[in-house]
């Protein structure tokens, strides 16, 4: 399809790059959609000026400067429940008798077991401490 209409043109830019289900994809991956849908004479142009300006592009797809670092040996732990990892799951849909919507998963690294405690969104420091 061959598009003029700069109104067009940006709908075409829109469509392919912002809208929830374009997933803000690779600059690859978002030009190659917009190839295959549509053409003008200065699409590239336009394309790149327009992830260029995208603040949340910026944000996520710029490298920050910071250099990698080498890989650090991590070292098993030698007694049980002397390493233990934690991290919260919320927002999810109510499931369960209770509607739980969080999980806080626990990861004993000795065993590398996982255990799951389902928990209310909005419990305090308290309750989790009172189920632990």
């Amino acid at each position: 399809m061959v598009i003029c209409s700069r109104m067009l043109i940006n709908t075409i830019l829109l469509e392919c790059h912002d809208k929830i289900y374009s997933g803000r994809l690779s600059e690859d991956r978002t030009m190659e959609r917009i190839r295959t849908c549509a053409w003008w004479p200065s699409w590239r142009k336009d394309f790149i000026e327009y992830c260029h300006s995208c603040d949340r592009c910026h944000k996520a797809n710029k490298a920050t400067g910071k250099r990698f670092g080498l890989m650090i040996y991590i070292k098993e732990p030698s007694t049980p429940w002397e390493v233990v990892n934690m991290d919260w799951v919320t927002s999810l849909p109510p499931g369960g008798d209770k509607s739980y919507n969080a999980f806080l998963v626990i990861v004993y690294r000795c065993r590398k077991t996982k255990i799951f405690l389902q928990f209310h969104k909005d419990d305090t420091a308290m309750d989790t401490a009172l189920l632990i």
